[in-house]
């Protein structure tokens, strides 16, 4: 139980036996942190009960605060500011749960129940390499796997890779017109990059000869319909579907060199799948799925043979399934994965990181999965994020606009460089450990600017903001821990060191105003962590590690550890320094951010 729980149920104690006459809820006591002007720790606001019990705050307050000063073993002092009763935890319960935690590496909750989660995200197609757009999802998608999983649930990391359509035949068409038999390999080119250059290339040829039919004196529907690249990419995708061998052979071997491409990518981002699905081998079930639906009369078809269902009812609109010609849409093969995923892993609840552009998408497919009578539909959970953009505004792929992702951490771990040894800060590392530094500084800033947003915002990201050491960055945090390692070296003791190594503290030490911050700050990342998984919220394990960094700093600034008054001060101090790199690194870690020891 969390001291902010703790004092909350102190506080219904004490009101259920101040006043018996009277029915108190629970849910009605409000427990905030005290504000940094004020003293006390915790606040107790007093106005739900002021109308209900007749009385002044300040008399209520007075009450409950003697109340719990006799009673309650937790706190030594109160004051009554305005409406609201500030208690003072006594040092007493701080020392007792800093003897008791700081050694602990592992934080989190078990889960109660079955908790069989699946995280589905990146979900790349494969005709472009990943792009800086695609950035943000995959670091939330791992930080929430990660976040679900401390917290007690059995996570599924799965990636869907979108790698059939229109899209996919679009590449295809360019590298056959354009090549020249080029492959990776003979060009000296990245997988992943290479194809994406055909996919650019298909819509600058496509952009020309719109151009070329609209001069002639077509109109710009028929030019879009009928220019000869489109019609030959999709003719493609009608020969793919139909099992064409020439078709299916180029290809596998496209989409061979972009997963070539995407393994490197995902080894720099650090990120891993426990499944992958692909939309090649889920499309023909969601199509059986949509002939059920027929059967069962909840899809209709029109005279074109295209087959839909109507929402309208429901607010919605009439949504389309399968084309005329017999060839999917994104939901139909959206439907066949959700349904197998069910299956494969019975699951509790299905995670789609998606961005917020498809809302509405996910909307229907819950909807119309919930019609079809798909146990699935129930689990479905949306994590839906704002797009990222850069200072020069937003990228479009088939303009060959994007940053690729590779390209960005190429940047970020350069500025890594460039800021180090600007600083100076290069003397006793070799060359190897330089590169590990640049990297882990470069990869961390990179990440936690994406995730230290709330997921629902759309923001702007500036790399040299990102990686700023006095800013809201991972920099700034990994600087503070490289600090306490630093301090750790310094007394000959481990980053997790045996508790045999301290003496036990005497009770009756007294704890400054930063000890105690300090003390109080580490008790509450396991609601943290907690608020994170239930909220799908990663930017809540940013902010409070930044907070508690800056806090960590200005206790140091303040109390020196080698020359503390007693020796009791000191381990004390050693022990808050400790559990604070341990949560610190633990939080991170959650985030994919790894923390040096020396920087």
């Amino acid at each position: 139980m969390t001291l902010a729980t703790q004092v909350k149920h102190a506080a219904f104690d004490a009101l259920k036996h101040l006043f018996t006459e009277v029915s108190f809820d629970y849910a009605h006591i409000t427990v905030n942190q005290t504000k940094p002007e004020f003293n006390g720790n915790y606040t107790v606001v007093l106005f739900p009960f002021v109308k209900q019990l007749r009385m002044k705050p300040d008399e209520l307050g007075k009450k409950l605060g003697e109340y719990l000063l006799e009673k309650n073993s937790l706190f030594s002092a109160f004051e009554i500011v305005s409406g609201f009763l500030n208690l003072t935890v006594k040092d007493e319960w701080c020392t007792s749960y800093l003897l008791n935690h700081f050694t602990e590496i592992s934080f989190g909750r078990q889960c109660k129940a079955d908790c069989r989660v699946m995280v589905e995200y990146s979900s790349p197609n494969t005709n472009k390499p990943l792009h800086f757009g695609h950035m943000r999802n995959i670091f939330l998608g791992a930080a929430m796997s990660d976040i679900l999983k401390a917290n007690g649930k059995q996570v599924i990391k799965a990636n869907l890779i979108n790698d059939r359509g229109i899209h996919i035949c679009k590449s295809m068409i360019a590298w056959m017109w354009y090549a020249d038999g080029a492959t990776p390999q003979s060009t000296g080119t990245k997988g992943d990059h290479f194809v994406g250059d055909y996919y650019v290339r298909f819509n600058d040829a496509y952009k020309e000869e719109v151009k070329g039919l609209i001069a002639a004196g077509r109109d710009e529907k028929s030019a879009e319909r009928d220019a000869p690249i489109m019609m030959a990419a999709q003719d493609l995708l009608r020969k793919w579907e139909a099992g064409d061998q020439q078709v299916r052979d180029l290809w596998a071997k496209m989409n061979g060199w972009v997963y070539e491409g995407f393994d490197v990518s995902y080894k720099r981002l650090g990120v891993s799948f426990d499944k992958v699905y692909y939309e090649s081998d889920t499309y023909l079930l969601g199509k059986k799925i949509v002939e059920d639906g027929l059967r069962k009369g909840v899809l209709f078809k029109k005279d074109d043979g295209s087959v839909w269902i109507d929402l309208t009812d429901d607010g919605l609109d009439q949504k389309l399934l399968l084309r005329g010609d017999g060839t999917s849409v994104y939901i139909t093969q959206d439907l066949g994965t959700a349904v197998l995923k069910h299956g494969d892993y019975n699951l509790n609840q299905s995670v789609y990181v998606i961005a917020d552009e498809q809302n509405y998408h996910i909307q229907v497919l819950k909807l119309i999965l919930k019609k079809l009578g798909e146990p699935c539909a129930e689990g479905i959970y949306h994590l839906s994020y704002g797009m990222v953009e850069l200072p020069t505004g937003r990228m479009k792929s088939r303009e060959g606009t994007v940053v690729d992702a590779d390209d960005m951490m190429a940047e970020m771990v350069n500025l890594a460089k460039e800021q180090t040894e600007a600083a100076g800060k290069t003397d006793g590392f070799s060359g190897a450990e330089l590169d590990k530094l640049y990297e882990t500084i470069g990869m961390g800033a990179l990440k936690f600017y994406l995730l230290r947003v709330d997921p629902k915002k759309k923001m702007i990201f500036d790399p040299k903001e990102s990686i700023d050491l006095h800013g809201f960055t991972a920099t700034f945090i990994q600087y503070a821990h490289a600090r306490i390692c630093s301090i750790l070296r310094k007394e000959n003791l481990a980053l997790v060191p045996d508790a045999t190594a301290f003496q036990s503290l005497p009770t009756g030490v007294e704890l400054s105003p930063l000890e105690k911050e300090m003390i109080l700050n580490t008790e509450q990342y396991p609601a943290i962590l907690a608020d994170a998984a239930d909220s799908y919220n990663p930017s809540l394990l940013c902010n409070y590690s930044f907070q508690l960094a800056q806090q960590f700093n200005s206790f140091y600034d303040v109390h020196s550890i080698s020359k503390a008054e007693s020796e009791d001060k000191k381990q004390l101090r050693l022990m808050i320094v400790i559990h604070t790199a341990a949560i610190l690194r633990h939080a991170m870690g959650l985030l994919g951010i790894r923390l040096p020891e020396k920087m």
